[in-house]
């Protein structure tokens, strides 16, 4: 593997109430995405836990014991198989406190280095969950990766700070599944995805629960804003893709970018001292 280069196993499946179920589902998943030599391997929002508000109600009478006893296996066979993960779970916080969404980053070394906790939550989610407030990012193969998740999207200022923290690929988790019947979502999320990696240059692994009805799947998407792979509609798979930061994309707005960054919303700026320019009302 050459510095600059990434393989990511993103993984989909029906993330469900059942914490056992879930695990089960995500070990295998680790041991497939180690068979097929990934470096780190990329789970759905909520994959562990299951999503308050959509897989069960509220957290009144959550198992968080059997959650604790569950990510600790995980963490054990990342280190067996010496796999970076990144496992979207519910974290408690201290009651009277709602939980976070998150997502835990697991090291080869099977600790638990850092947690993302979503920035920007629904306002459903907010009957369920805190939001959190801090960036989470990290290297691989001299990669420089971040952590998003789902709802997050909606909010481009997050993607042009992470520009500023010279990150490359950001790594998102989704739940957008048993949902009662087609919805808008099949029409913007990828496409918003999309624009986020073109507009930004960097790429994207965008992993989705699959459970029915799923409105998309989850999908690869390089700096140029293509998407490069997608697993199939409500099925539980997983597909290896190559982050290289070494290749070059079609990318017009790089020249330019930092003055929209940096507030001056033109790149003409002070070039034309025209009368014909100053009159709004001639032709």
């Amino acid at each position: 593997m050459g510095r600059g280069t990434l393989h990511i196993a993103t993984c989909q499946f029906a993330v469900s109430s059942s914490i056992t179920d879930n695990a089960n589902f995500i070990r295998d998943f680790m041991q497939q995405a180690k068979e097929a030599k990934a470096d780190i391997v990329h789970f759905a929002e909520c994959a562990l836990s299951g999503y308050a508000g959509t897989d069960f109600a509220t957290f009144d009478g959550f198992d968080w014991g059997l959650l604790k006893s569950e990510t600790k296996r995980i963490i054990f066979l990342a280190e067996k198989l010496n796999l970076w993960v990144v496992l979207g779970s519910s974290h408690r916080l201290t009651e009277p406190n709602k939980p976070y969404n998150s997502l835990y980053l697991i090291s080869p070394e099977g600790q638990i280095v850092d947690r993302y906790d979503k920035r920007f939550c629904t306002g459903v989610d907010l009957e369920n969950y805190t939001p959190g407030d801090r960036f989470v990012t990290f290297e691989i193969n001299g990669v420089k990766c971040a952590l998003l998740i789902c709802f997050d999207l909606r909010f481009p200022e997050l993607y042009r700070e992470l520009v500023k923290l010279d990150v490359r690929c950001v790594i998102q988790s989704f739940y957008n599944a048993r949902q009662k019947g087609p919805s808008v979502h099949s029409e913007i999320m990828r496409q918003t995805m999309q624009c986020r990696a073109a507009t930004n240059s960097m790429w994207v692994s965008m992993a989705n629960a699959s459970g029915w009805l799923c409105p998309y799947p989850s999908c690869f998407i390089q700096p140029d804003g293509r998407i490069v792979k997608q697993l199939e509609d409500h099925r539980d798979d997983m597909m290896v893709n190559t982050v290289d930061i070494n290749k070059e994309f079609y990318d017009p707005s790089e020249p330019f970018r930092k003055l929209a960054m940096d507030g001056v919303l033109t790149n003409g700026a002070g070039q034309i001292d025209d009368p014909r320019s100053k009159d709004k009302g001639c032709f």
